[in-house]
């Protein structure tokens, strides 16, 4: 076996999310490795503006598509799309995901000083915002794993990598609907494994630790003055490294899960986490 990712080139890779921070960056490093990209968002607009900013890479198609990774009908098309201007999709990366403020408490814990404060505890949460968080994490991998997963298994052939993250190990303060969420996301990983292993489709997931992204830049840093939260201060602390991730940092596990040096890697889970997982705080 060659060590190497040049027997990536020319597959098809669709990536849900994939106008995020986190989703752009993925694309990027997916097209810099030959792989054809398709970019799905809800926000079609947004879809084709990544595709034209990442698309210059002779020999190598990027599309953008409008897809709402909550339904199935709108997958379909998606895929369908896909299929007739990429051909039939190798990898698919579940990208789509997040948090919400509505789901996120306003206390870290319930204690003496704040017992007068029950409003911005577990009991003051949006269940519908929690609702949300949930949906748009576990049924938003769902569903693009049940449409795009089906080519993959009657060919005997592809890899779907699902998004975690460290809060699926170890739960935060604050996001409970957002940690529950993930923890779901590799529970589903695992199963979908056992469940695909037979016909060579394999199915992991990364889980990266703390990336300053749209959905939780307001917890990590001040509005006004961009300087870390207290937050922010305790999360850098816990991280051995001593820094927030750069979504560039995900392209190494992710390539090396789609290729075939992960051949005999299923339903596993890499944090990619800078120590955060390994640090007992001492």
């Amino acid at each position: 076996m060659k060590y190497d990712f040049n027997e990536l080139k020319g597959k098809v890779c669709a990536i849900t999310g994939g106008a995020g921070v986190i989703g752009t960056s993925l694309a990027k490093g997916l097209v810099d490795a030959g792989i054809n990209v398709a970019i799905l968002d809800l926000n079609k607009e947004a879809a084709e503006k990544v595709a034209n900013e990442i698309g210059k890479v002779d020999g190598v198609k990027v599309i953008g598509i409008e897809a709402n990774v909550l339904n199935k009908e709108s997958l379909i098309r998606a895929h369908e799309e896909i299929k007739s201007q990429l051909g039939e999709i190798d990898f698919l990366i579940n990208g789509a995901g997040g948090n919400s403020p509505k789901a996120t408490t306003g206390q870290e814990v319930i204690n003496d000083d704040n017992i007068s404060k029950l409003s911005e505890t577990f009991f003051g949460l949006d269940v519908e915002g929690f609702q949300k968080v949930f949906d748009l994490n576990f049924i938003g991998t769902l569903l693009p794993s049940m449409v795009f997963g089906e080519g993959m298994v009657v060919r005997k052939k592809g890899v779907i990598l699902n998004i975690s993250s460290m809060n699926s190990y170890r739960p935060l303060t604050k996001i409970p609907a957002y940690s529950a969420a993930k923890a779901s996301i590799n529970n589903f990983t695992e199963w979908l494994a056992v469940h695909f292993a037979g016909m060579n489709v394999r199915v992991n997931a990364i889980a990266p630790g703390f990336f300053l992204t749209n959905q939780n830049r307001f917890l990590l840093l001040d509005a006004e003055t961009q300087e870390l939260t207290p937050r922010g201060n305790k999360i850098i602390s816990n991280t051995p490294m001593g820094k927030f991730g750069e979504p560039e940092d995900l392209i190494g596990a992710t390539l090396f899960l789609l290729s075939d040096m992960s051949s005999f890697m299923t339903g596993t889970i890499i944090p990619v986490d800078g120590g955060f997982n390994a640090y007992s705080g001492v």
